[in-house]
């Protein structure tokens, strides 16, 4: 492979997958246009698999963002807090809640009084 993200970064590997004759079945790769697209071009006969981690990656950063919004749209009520104190416990696997210090009970409150957050937060661990 070449130098770089883009498309032309992955010329040299193109040309010596062709001569190789090689039959590729899949391709990992993130979500970057550039690599979909040359997948695409190269070997559409390939299926294409997304990198789980670059996946689970921009689903965290979405359930921040919507927590972070939600968060500022709360009146000052009980939620605002409770939003508030939750970030880390969305992101964390739920395997891993610590129930000495209470997460799975802050975090079952936060997402009882918020829907969407909850909804969001249950895509994720599907």
């Amino acid at each position: 492979m070449g130098n770089g993200k883009g498309a032309d970064a992955l010329i040299p590997f193109w040309k010596r997958l062709k001569r190789s004759g090689a039959s590729i079945e899949a391709v990992a790769t993130d979500m970057s246009p550039a690599y979909i697209s040359a997948v695409q071009r190269h070997i559409p006969e390939a299926t294409l698999v997304l990198d789980h981690f670059h996946i689970i990656k921009l689903f965290n950063e979405k359930l921040t963002k919507l927590r972070r919004d939600l968060q500022r749209e709360a009146e000052n009520g009980l939620g605002k807090p409770i939003l508030k104190g939750i970030r880390w416990l969305l992101l964390k696997n739920p395997d891993n809640l610590d129930d000495t210090r209470n997460e799975r009970q802050r975090l079952e409150q936060a997402l009882k009084l918020n829907q969407p957050l909850a909804t969001a937060y249950y895509m994720k661990e599907e």
